[in-house]
């Protein structure tokens, strides 16, 4: 009998060691993630690598993720204010955008919001159309079109800055410029280096990364995003 008993409390404590050590459901709410952007994130496959590192440190229960990428896309079909005269068809301005927020709600289905981040990719076909001196604006426009719409005060974002493909064109440098300069705006955003994802040791620099490439960007996403989430919020209680 005592060494059943003995038996007994030592598989109760490893029990409590195992169910203190998993990451506990969060009654704040869950950590959104939005992963948005044209090719190189529609090339990303964030259940390789990004899913797994952000699981792990709050727990699978605890954070929503979600992926609306299309290639050759620029930033208008994100922003719904977009006004600059160009080659643009007037139902695709903000489309993409209402695309995403639609999956999100679905993915949401009704969870209240602990925090907000987007991990953006995005850019190279607004150089191509030559608007790098409309980034910002929409960027910024975007991401206050995410505070409304998910009803939260703040939003975190992540830029992954356009690769060296491209230099020596005015545009291509003026977009990277403006992409750093915002993930180096405050204590809510960041940015990624992408520079050594498209060469693959060959130095190709081509548009779009090598596979090892895209694994190193879902991780450089996750090592940006881990700090974002884990930081003091006042977020609580906020509700798509």
């Amino acid at each position: 009998m005592r060494q059943l008993t003995t038996l007994l409390v030592v598989i109760a404590g490893l029990l409590l060691v195992s169910s203190s050590s998993a990451p506990a459901s969060d009654t704040r709410g869950v950590h959104l993630i939005l992963l948005s952007g044209q090719s190189n994130m529609a090339n990303l496959d964030p259940a390789q690598v990004f899913i797994p590192e952000v699981e792990r440190h709050f727990g699978a229960e605890n954070v929503v993720i979600v992926k609306v990428a299309r290639s050759g896309q620029p930033i208008r079909r994100w922003y719904k204010k977009w006004t600059v005269t160009g080659k643009q068809n007037p139902k695709e301005i903000g489309d993409l955008y209402e695309q995403l927020m639609a999956t999100a709600e679905k993915a949401l289905n009704g969870r209240p919001i602990q925090s907000a981040t987007l991990i953006w990719m995005q850019g190279e076909r607004d150089v191509k159309e030559r608007l790098s001196a409309h980034y910002k604006v929409a960027f910024l426009g975007m991401v206050e079109q995410l505070k409304t719409d998910l009803d939260v005060p703040q939003i975190n974002y992540i830029i992954g800055r356009i690769s060296d493909s491209g230099p020596g064109n005015k545009d291509w440098d003026s977009i990277r410029d403006v992409q750093q300069k915002l993930g180096e705006s405050g204590p809510h955003s960041a940015w990624i280096n992408t520079d050594d994802l498209n060469d693959d040791g060959q130095k190709r620099n081509d548009l779009h990364y090598s596979e090892k490439g895209y694994q190193l960007l879902a991780k450089r996403s996750a090592d940006k995003a881990i700090p974002l989430l884990s930081a003091p919020s006042k977020q609580e209680n906020c509700h798509p």
